[in-house]
């Protein structure tokens, strides 16, 4: 067996490289592409401030018992130093499986998971009814868009509050039920119908965005591919189920995606609907809020215990929910 060599350099012909280490390719990467990381370098340190910091601090906080009575604070002239513990992993078991864990952490996770699961279907089925005819030649389609629209556009704090006045005992809402000699409901008392009215405050909210993404995605679709199903004599179930679900799957998959984070996480409406006087209608970010700020002594490391807690939940749902796009895409490609 012959190996060549380059006479001039004196290394075999055909020879890799050997390949430069981290640094080095750190070096090079930062010569060759200086101009795009100084173009993200104010927007890394604005999220590593806003984002990353309060994160990471938060993490911290969870491995401790600080609470308002530890921690460092001034009260007039006198500053007083943090006394709070490091205690590992303590706030979790307590949380996950203490002796009060189903009243403040099961308790809110199966409502909190009811309730996304229902605002969400709820937004895209109306949702999707609403794009569906805001799709067919109407007379006035313009207006009628402009009218579905503004409960999105108008202030969340301002659709709550009028939500807020409406669903009093001598709201307009109960006002017209005793006028039809119909049961008038303790909306805003009563377990029962404070998470009714949670879910129908959030529905009103939410099915204007649902509409719009979905109305983006009915135009989307080829319109050829209506006619030739109608050529084909597919009624419109058949026309809808096969033309227009598959058409509007990214869509889809996307709206749905985003509305169960910010479902989820929805902590504007809870608050605003009932702040601290309905416990059992909190979710877990407004309960997390309650135990933070809401209480003496302000219990601050199981509140971020719960924000993290909140985080992973996401972060495992969004991660299952994409692994099953991905298997059905597949499945379908075949």
């Amino acid at each position: 067996m012959t190996v060549a060599i380059d006479r001039a350099t004196g290394k075999r012909r055909g020879e890799r490289k050997p390949k430069p280490g981290p640094v080095q390719r750190l070096k090079n990467g930062l010569h060759k592409h200086w101009y795009a990381y100084a173009m993200i370098a104010p927007v890394a340190i604005v999220l590593g401030v806003l984002v990353l910091y309060p994160l990471g601090y938060g993490l911290y906080l969870t491995l401790t018992d600080a609470t308002s009575l530890n921690t460092a604070r001034t009260i007039g002239v006198n500053e007083i130093d943090a006394t709070y513990k490091f205690i590992g992993l303590d706030n979790y078991a307590d949380i996950l499986w203490g002796p009060t864990a189903y009243d403040r952490f099961w308790s809110h996770v199966l409502w909190t998971v009811f309730w996304t699961a229902a605002c969400v279907a709820l937004h895209y089925g109306i949702g999707l009814g609403l794009a569906l005819l805001l799709n067919q030649k109407l007379r006035g389609r313009t207006l009628y868009r402009m009218i579905l629209v503004l409960p999105w556009a108008v202030p969340t704090f301002v659709t709550v509050f009028g939500w807020r006045f409406m669903l009093a005992d001598g709201g307009i809402i109960n006002s017209g039920l005793e006028f039809l000699h119909l049961p008038t409901p303790s909306w805003l008392e009563d377990t029962f119908w404070q998470r009714f009215s949670a879910i129908m405050v959030n529905t009103w909210c939410g099915v204007p965005f649902m509409m719009v993404s979905l109305l983006g995605g009915l135009q989307s679709i080829d319109a050829s591919l209506y006619e030739a199903s109608e050529m084909d004599g597919a009624s419109a179930w058949q026309r809808f189920r096969y033309v227009t679900l598959p058409g509007l799957r990214s869509v889809s998959t996307t709206v749905v995606l985003l509305g169960v984070i910010w479902t989820f996480n929805q902590f504007a409406i809870i608050f605003l609907l009932f702040g601290n006087t309905a416990p059992d209608a909190q979710i877990l970010v407004t309960w997390a809020y309650q135990l933070g700020f809401g209480q003496q002594p302000r219990d601050y490391a199981q509140s971020a215990a719960y924000g993290i807690l909140l985080l992973s939940i996401l972060i495992v749902f969004t991660s299952f929910y994409r692994r099953w796009l991905n298997r059905n895409e597949q499945q379908l490609a075949i």
